[in-house]
């Protein structure tokens, strides 16, 4: 298997599971769902848990702006992410910059307990 992904409301945040080898396609997949789970629920605090292969590619990480707008991901939205995988937290960096330039509320971590002080805290 390539992928796998889960999202899942867990009442006070949408909780993503997502492992294996990223690309814009997979992540297009990631956020429609992100999305649509956070309409359904009206609930816009993510914690994403990653476990990557192999990471986006450098240009990706600008693109998730154009997809993050083209799916009504915005300023509701609070999105902590942890990599846990240490070859992809630079570009899962560079992704955080991008949205935050843009005026979203996006952090990265690197374990789970601080991403949800910060989400849920």
């Amino acid at each position: 298997m390539r992928n796998s992904l889960a999202v899942t409301f867990e009442g006070d945040h949408v909780l993503v599971r997502s492992d294996g080898e990223k690309d814009m396609e997979f992540a297009t997949e990631v956020w429609s769902q992100v999305a649509a789970t956070c309409e359904e629920s009206n609930c816009f605090n993510v914690l994403g848990i990653a476990k990557t292969k192999i990471p986006l590619e450098a240009l990706d990480g600008y693109e998730h702006a154009r997809l993050f707008r083209d799916l009504g991901i915005d300023h509701r939205f609070r999105i902590a992410w942890v990599e846990t995988t240490a070859d992809a937290v630079d570009l899962a960096r560079f992704v955080e910059l991008v949205l935050t330039n843009r005026g979203l509320s996006v952090h990265i971590f690197e374990n789970e307990k601080e991403a949800r002080v910060w989400l849920l805290g």
